[in-house]
């Protein structure tokens, strides 16, 4: 048996997907925060390219023991805006062999919208909206059964907007309305209608996350949180609750990843602005995302 290695190495997360389609066999995250600073300095810390290269030797000794037909590393957001992202690529070529593809936003875009509906147990009643919110970067993705009919990625994300607006802890009122305020511009610009949108599947880590604390789960149970359906009205109530909370308080729930305490909040106020503009009063979540996608890409 031959399979597929799918890397989606993000701002916040590098993500691998092992498996011969339909069947998965890895399916790991390491939260490396690749993309700290880089919204202020424009490159790549030092600190952040050694968590990010422990994680992919971690991955690579994995890989070892599968029988790997193809590898395909994608990157995104943080990659995209960094001036040593030579230094990130020729790190990954020699320990996994391969070159990270930089994806521009139409690919990352297509790429999720692939991943997240293929995998939908119920068939959704279409226009299908997909949110993707990265830590860089977010996109929005309108489409039907053929596939996308519009998307945009905008440069706004869990950690670039956390990093912009909201470092002080908890933050105050006037640092959470200047980040609505930011968010909300970016959504102004966006061509994506998402108000037409009959459904609603948000993937990745902030819409994930968000959905266990709207269920009150005790820690996080991935049975549970993908396809789960939740009120529009029960996610713009917890993340209100959550913005105000001091990064003590957050670590509380169970379900909280300490990698993305300090984040979630921006991530979160990002899910809400962009659910307000939608007449679908639910979400699905979805574990599927974009990862899904780069391993189909290569079936």
């Amino acid at each position: 048996m031959s399979e597929v290695a799918a890397f989606d190495c993000g701002t916040n997360t590098i993500k691998l997907l092992v498996g011969d389609l339909p069947e998965v066999s890895v399916r790991e995250s390491r939260i490396v925060r690749l993309g700290q600073g880089v919204d202020a300095t424009g490159r790549m810390s030092d600190e952040a390219l050694g968590r990010a290269f422990a994680a992919i030797d971690e991955y690579a000794a994995i890989l070892d023991s599968h029988d790997v037909a193809r590898i395909r590393f994608c990157a995104t957001s943080a990659t995209r805006d960094s001036s040593n992202a030579d230094v990130f690529g020729e790190g990954v070529h020699a320990r996994l062999g391969v070159w990270p593809e930089v994806l521009s936003g139409s690919e990352e875009a297509a790429l999720a919208y692939d991943g997240a509906v293929r995998n939908l147990r119920t068939p959704p009643e279409l226009p299908v909206l997909v949110v993707d919110i990265g830590g860089g970067s977010t996109e929005l993705v309108l489409g039907d059964a053929a596939g996308p009919t519009a998307a945009q990625s905008m440069d706004m994300g869990s950690v670039r907007m956390h990093e912009r607006y909201l470092t002080v802890d908890p933050p105050s009122p006037e640092a959470v309305s200047a980040c609505v305020a930011d968010i909300d511009a970016h959504l102004d610009a966006c061509p994506v209608p998402v108000a037409s949108a009959a459904t609603v599947v948000a993937v990745a880590g902030t819409a994930l996350s968000i959905t266990a604390g709207v269920l009150e789960l005790a820690t996080y149970d991935k049975s549970v949180i993908d396809q789960s359906v939740v009120a529009a009205a029960d996610v713009h109530a917890f993340v209100d609750r959550l913005v105000a909370m001091p990064i003590a308080e957050r670590l509380t729930f169970g379900w909280m990843h300490p990698g993305r305490v300090d984040v979630l909040g921006a991530g979160g106020l990002i899910l809400s602005r962009v659910l307000r503009r939608c007449s679908a009063t639910t979400m699905v979540a979805s574990e599927a995302d974009i990862l899904d996608g780069i391993a189909w890409s290569m079936v």
